[in-house]
């Protein structure tokens, strides 16, 4: 008999039954329980300190919650997103058609742009916009300031804002398509458009939808800023209000909970459309 096998039958001992296989002892996770124990007691900590504290003066929260003002701000802040989303993605995916174009006047127009409206901060563009009558008075014959309202300054300045972003975005997700997907279908006969719409966008979609549904909801966030420019959205609605009550806190709390709501549904429709377009693919088998 070998070494090697009198080192194993000394190492496993014999027993009436066969051999005594050794025993599996789950592995302790004392650090990481303790890590989680400490991170809820300070998460409760913080909920208590922020439920029971009589300065966020809850009830005049609950009063203002649902009020005329603040549901109007609301429902312009919504509009204002779905306008802007709509617009910026059907720019952004001229741009990025331009982009991805042979033609090279096409494709410098386009990182130009892109290379623009990125370099500027959104908010001196909406200021830009806003003053833009001190440098064309007139535009086709009728004043700017009665041309440009807040309103419409702030689709302007924001949609071509997210343009930008846009046509970055849904010419990745262009580029993340295998060129052999494409090749297969201008083997079987598909015309251009047939091959984008059936092959082409449905796959780019998996990898355009998690960004466009970020920028989404970064949108919604980003609208607040058209407060300076006086458009009453649903920030601006509060700040009229605790200019009048000076309850300042408890009607930023008002605005908190209603960006909070919102963005957790889009956060959720986010989710179900990633998985639709995700169906078939290996990660959701």
């Amino acid at each position: 008999m070998s070494s090697d096998t009198l080192a194993q039958s000394a190492a496993v001992p014999e027993t009436p039954d066969g051999p005594d296989l050794p025993r599996i002892v789950p592995q302790r996770r004392l650090g990481q329980w303790t890590a989680a124990v400490a991170v809820l007691v300070l998460l409760g900590l913080a909920v208590n300190s922020v439920l029971r504290n009589d300065a966020f003066q809850w009830g005049v929260v609950a009063d203002y919650f649902s009020s005329d003002a603040v549901l109007r701000g609301l429902w312009l802040t919504l509009w204002l997103t779905a306008v802007v989303m709509v617009l910026g993605f059907a720019l952004g995916t001229l741009l990025a058609a331009f982009r991805l174009s042979a033609n090279p006047v096409l494709r410098a127009v386009s990182w130009g742009y892109v290379w623009l409206f990125r370099s500027i901060p959104i908010l001196v563009q909406l200021l830009l916009w806003f003053n833009i009558g001190a440098l064309y008075p007139q535009i086709l014959g009728v004043k700017t300031v009665d041309l440009l309202g807040p309103v419409t300054v702030a689709v302007i300045g924001l949609t071509l804002h997210e343009a930008a972003y846009a046509a970055e975005v849904v010419r990745g997700g262009i580029l993340a398509v295998d060129r052999g997907q494409i090749e297969a279908a201008q083997a079987l006969g598909l015309s251009r458009w047939r091959r984008w719409r059936r092959i082409v966008l449905p796959q780019a979609m998996r990898s355009i939808v998690p960004p466009a549904g970020n920028m989404l909801i970064g949108t919604l966030k980003g609208t607040s800023i058209v407060s300076v420019i006086a458009v009453q959205d649903l920030l601006y609605s509060v700040q009229l209000v605790y200019h009048r009550t000076y309850q300042v806190i408890p009607l930023l709390m008002v605005a908190t909970v209603w960006y909070t709501v919102v963005t957790s549904l889009l956060g959720i429709g986010q989710h179900y459309v990633e998985k639709h377009y995700a169906r078939g693919t290996e990660r959701t088998r």
